[in-house]
Formats: C-alpha cells, sequence, structure tokens
C-alpha cells in the first residue's frame, strides 16, 4: 500500500510524514492543489489530507476532491461520512437528529418570516451560531427577542461576514495573557480588523438562513471527546472568563476523574451511527445532568491531547499511558 500526503507544515500532515518513514511505508508528499493531482495520485492507494475550515482553497474543493478519490476506489481521509459536515452545524443538526444522537436542540429557518414569528414566541437566552466556525467563532447569545429579530433581520439583509475581526481580537488578546501567542501574532489580529482574510472574501456573507441553538445554563465547562477507530480519549474545556463559551478557550483539564463516561459511550455509539473514522465531539449538561452534543467535527488542534494520561477502548477499559492520536489515524491504513 502507498499513501500519498498532501504538504503542510501545519496540523496532522508532518506526523503522518514521520510515522511513514520510521515504519518504512511508501509513501509521497503531493500538493492537492495542483491541476494534475489525479495523475499523481494514480500509484497511490490512500491520501490523507487534513484539510482546514478557515483556509481558503481548502474550503472552495477539499470536500470534493476527497469524495471524488473515494468514488474511485481510493481510501481517504477524511472519508466522506467523517467529512462531509465538517464545519456545517446546519448539516449537523439534521445529520445527528437523523440518527436520534442525543443533542441540544437546534432551530434552523430559510424565510424571515417564519424566523420572526417563532422568535417572538420563544423563550431567551438562545445560542446564534453561523454554519460554519470553529473554536467557538461566529457563536453568540441572544439575551432577548429585539436581540433576535436583530440577527433575524441581518441573515436575511446583509449577512454576516464569515470572520468577526473583533471577536478574533478578544480571542487572540486571551491566548496573548495566556502567553499562548506571541505579541506579533496579536498584532497580526488588529490589522485584519482593517482588511479581511482571503477566506472571508472567497466564501463571501453568510446569509439566507438564521440558526439559533437551545442554551443549557449551569455549563461552566464542556467535555471534549474523540474517537478514532476503537480509541477514545478526552479533555475537559473550562469556559471563558465572563462567557459561556468553552471551546478554543485555552483553559484545559485532562484528569481523567472529571470525565463522564457516559460521554464515552455516546461517542463510541454515535460514531458507529456516523460510520465515521474519527469524529470530535462537544458535551454539555442539560438541567438533569444527561449529556448532550452540540457540534462535531473530523479535525481538531492535536498538541493538547498530548497531555492526555491514557484512552478508553470500545468496552470503556481504561489504557493508561501516553499516546500520539495523530498516529493512530495511520493505523487506520493498516489492513
Amino acid at each position: 500500500m502507498k499513501i500519498a500526503i498532501h504538504k503542510s507544515s501545519w496540523g496532522f500532515s508532518p506526523i503522518w510524514i514521520n510515522y511513514c518513514k520510521e515504519h518504512n511505508i511508501p509513501h509521497k508528499i503531493v500538493s492537492c492543489y495542483d491541476n494534475d493531482i489525479m495523475t499523481q495520485l494514480e500509484d497511490c492507494d490512500v491520501l490523507l489530507w487534513h484539510h482546514h475550515h478557515t483556509d481558503a482553497k481548502d474550503v472552495l474543493f477539499a470536500k470534493g476532491l476527497l469524495f471524488a478519490l473515494e468514488q474511485a476506489g481510493k481510501k481517504v481521509f477524511p472519508e466522506f461520512n467523517a467529512n462531509w459536515h465538517f464545519d456545517d452545524k446546519v448539516g449537523q443538526k439534521y445529520l445527528l437528529e437523523a440518527i436520534k444522537a442525543p443533542v441540544a436542540k437546534s432551530y434552523v429557518f430559510y424565510e424571515k418570516k417564519e424566523a420572526l414569528t417563532w422568535a417572538k414566541q420563544t423563550t431567551y437566552p438562545k445560542v446564534f451560531k453561523l454554519r460554519g466556525g470553529a473554536g467557538s467563532t461566529n457563536v453568540k447569545l441572544v439575551r432577548s427577542k429585539n436581540e433576535a429579530i436583530s440577527k433575524i433581520n441581518k441573515a436575511f439583509g446583509k449577512g454576516f461576514a464569515a470572520y468577526d475581526g473583533w471577536n478574533d481580537i478578544k480571542e487572540q488578546f486571551l491566548r496573548f495573557r495566556q502567553k499562548k501567542l506571541k505579541s506579533v501574532d496579536f498584532l497580526k489580529s488588529i490589522r485584519r480588523l482593517l482588511v479581511s482574510t482571503r477566506f472571508a472574501k472567497t466564501v463571501g456573507p453568510q446569509k439566507g438562513y438564521v440558526y439559533f441553538q437551545e442554551f443549557i445554563p449551569a455549563n461552566n465547562f464542556d467535555i471534549r471527546v474523540i474517537t478514532i477507530g476503537d480509541k477514545a480519549f478526552a479533555i475537559k474545556r473550562m469556559t471563558r472568563p465572563n462567557d459561556f463559551r468553552a471551546s478554543g478557550g485555552g483553559a484545559i483539564k485532562f484528569d481523567i476523574e472529571l470525565i463522564d463516561t457516559r460521554c464515552i459511550q455516546i461517542a463510541f455509539e454515535t460514531s458507529e451511527k456516523l460510520d465515521a473514522s474519527c469524529v470530535a465531539y462537544d458535551f454539555v449538561f442539560d438541567r438533569n445532568n444527561k449529556p448532550l452534543i452540540v457540534e462535531i467535527n473530523y479535525g481538531f488542534a492535536h498538541e493538547p491531547y498530548l497531555k492526555c494520561p491514557g484512552y478508553w477502548d470500545k468496552d470503556l477499559n481504561w489504557h493508561e499511558g501516553k499516546f500520539n492520536q495523530v498516529e493512530w489515524i495511520m493505523e487506520l491504513f493498516k489492513n
């Protein structure tokens, strides 16, 4: 078996390449952006591409290329079942409801009149989301009917920019204070208030729909569970200061005692229903302490998880010890 890996200096790619070198696995490094990529892949059985939701080029065609190769009989990562709904909260709503997964209730409208009628009758607060954006990007707490109506009017008017410059400054400043970001990178986010990102220019404004999710109160954390094949690992993510959002905040706890194993069980069961090789789940807990899924993804920033003290198997047995979860992805293609 010969593996092709999309060339990239970030994400999973460097680890995949090193894994192939260390284990003498036949491989080649390719650029999926090349016009003749199909010709380059003729002698390969597998393509691995950790594409990103905010890379303008990736967003344009990554899913299409991967699915085309899968249709042609090649193995890919991420495969269609793990990939088609990536960074698409609206698609995830329908998918998770269809398989009857335990989810936070959500509402999506494609007609302004229907959305306004709902806004005038529902209770608050609600969580407003755009269909795309990881790390709590484009996620806002709507506290009143008037706020909801304002969001609806904008959604069916000029729309929302895919890149929120002010939110990015807040996020980068938080990372800067946590000493996880250099000052020069923080200054770049200030510059982007004046010059938008290539991604935002490519995808254009988000409009023509509006999406809300039930706000689940009294959660000062969420549980992130990631399943890869028959293994799962998890972390507890604390919310930001004076905020309800945990994803992307960087305040992480790794102790196994802090992880509700019901989340692990639900994650394994859901991944089996999805028939997906790699899925990251975000869980919160309702008033009855029931775990609810609020979002899923195939991709994740892998570095923090290297600190996990161990992992669970499908029978919920705990295996103590360090591991590299990105290498597990390679092991999926051994047979």
